[in-house]
């Protein structure tokens, strides 16, 4: 219902202001991070390899294998945060920024914590690192 009711602000007040929107924008409002198709080929792959950081992290998990947790989950730390090209960085908004570097950092903390904490708390840091994927999926798009 949420989606909704933003949904139909959204389009109210496009009308409101007579600024035409595309089918694309109505259909989806997230912010546009504006890439090249290039950089967007780039950013893509690293939101997989994060993706499947969490799998990786998850079978672990179930396994009670740490080192697969740790292994892992540094694929998408603080590693992957330096390897981002440049002009990807440059248009990054700085909202995407307050939840990506947070984020990296979740995934080092799970590395670190993999070889001492429970599995469970790992289980619970890793969904917390879920949430912050969720809010940027949720508020950007690669396009």
């Amino acid at each position: 219902m949420h989606g909704r009711i933003t949904h139909a602000l959204l389009l109210t007040a496009v009308t409101l202001i007579n600024v035409p929107l595309s089918q694309a924008d109505a259909a989806d409002p997230r912010q546009s991070l504006g890439l090249t198709d290039a950089e967007r080929i780039e950013f893509l792959a690293e939101m997989r390899q994060m993706l499947a950081s969490i799998q990786g992290i998850v079978a672990g998990i179930g396994k009670e294998d740490r080192e697969a947790i740790a292994t892992a989950a540094r694929l998408s730390g603080n590693r992957m945060a330096r390897a981002t090209p440049a002009s990807v960085r440059a248009k990054l908004p700085q909202a995407f920024k307050e939840l990506g570097g947070p984020t990296h950092q979740l995934f080092e903390e799970i590395a670190i914590r993999a070889e001492t904490d429970d599995m469970a708390d790992l289980a619970i840091l890793t969904g917390r690192t879920l949430e912050q994927c969720l809010m940027c999926h949720a508020q950007f798009r690669a396009d």
